[in-house]
């Protein structure tokens, strides 16, 4: 190879590792201002599969639980809607099912979850599910407080310790949603994962992907993950998410509503340096949407 095209080339390795530390080093300095640093809860009477993850495949699930209600018909929102006020008897059992789900994963992103309220019998969904399913890490996000009636938000479960987890309350016309940002080691890099549940309206959702993308400016290697209330298309397409490097693992499956999907809603969105092993739209009437699970590996 000619030397002046040798050196063209350093010198463009040397400008694009220059250009992506300060878009890092930007993104850093957003994210300090905008997030709170929080700690997982360790439950110390789970076993963890390894301090951090080997190079065997990454094992996802994304799954929007109805705060432990099972849906099987549309009529369902209107005759068990009191469900989502007061406690009922079946919600523990549902719960039960949920977390023998969620068991074989390494990292579950849970959306619609009560952090213990009167209609969840006090109950902390994330942590029983923790405990149920023995991971040893946990969190739950609390993103609309209403106090004894209800604490709505997300939830992680993790087999691995994070090596740092952050809390960000999205934007949008109404409060209430959010996005928990863990940075995790895998097969020898750090991997950012954002586990999130977007909003119905459009324009909210806009702003929301517009956080979400300078979330994950200047990360090399990035999973999105959640209930986007949209379509893979929209999102990559006709969003500010669309101008990241992310592609879905999906094939479009519809994962809603759970007894006859429709809608593709639950997606999980990666940077190109994985690689999909597997990927499934579980066939399950425990919520009123179907769960989605990925295994990933690097490439």
């Amino acid at each position: 190879m000619p030397d002046s095209l040798q050196s063209a080339r350093r010198r463009m390795s040397t400008l694009h590792s220059k250009l992506y530390s300060r878009v890092a080093m930007r993104s850093w300095a957003w994210r300090a201002r905008h997030a709170e640093t929080v700690t997982p809860v360790l439950n110390a009477r789970s076993m963890t599969r390894s301090p951090t993850l080997s190079a065997e495949p990454l094992r996802l699930l994304s799954f929007n639980i109805q705060v432990g209600i099972r849906t099987t018909r549309y009529r369902q929102y209107v005759t068990n809607g009191w469900k989502y006020l007061l406690p009922h008897t079946d919600r523990m059992r549902n719960l039960g099912r949920i977390a023998d789900l969620v068991s074989g994963y390494d990292i579950v992103a849970l959306q619609e979850v009560d952090a213990g309220s009167i209609r969840s019998n006090n109950v902390n969904q994330v942590k029983y599910m923790a405990h149920q399913a023995q991971f040893p890490y946990w969190y739950a996000q609390l993103n609309r407080d209403l106090g004894p009636l209800a604490q709505h938000g997300n939830g992680l479960l993790s087999r691995v310790r994070p090596l740092n987890l952050e809390d960000h309350k999205l934007p949008g016309a109404i409060p209430g949603r959010g996005a928990i940002v863990a940075r995790v080691a895998y097969a020898g890099v750090e991997v950012v994962i954002v586990l999130l549940h977007l909003s119905l309206g459009a324009g909210s959702r806009q702003l929301q992907l517009e956080y979400v993308s300078r979330l994950i400016a200047g990360e090399e290697h990035v999973i999105v993950m959640g209930d986007m209330n949209t379509s893979a298309c929209r999102l990559l397409r006709d969003s500010p998410l669309g101008r990241s490097v992310l592609q879905p693992v999906d094939e479009l499956e519809p994962t809603y509503p759970a007894w006859k999907p429709n809608a593709s809603l639950e997606h999980i969105l990666v940077s190109p340096g994985f690689r999909v092993d597997d990927y499934q739209v579980l066939n399950c009437d425990i919520s009123d949407h179907r769960p989605v699970a990925v295994s990933l590996s690097l490439t």
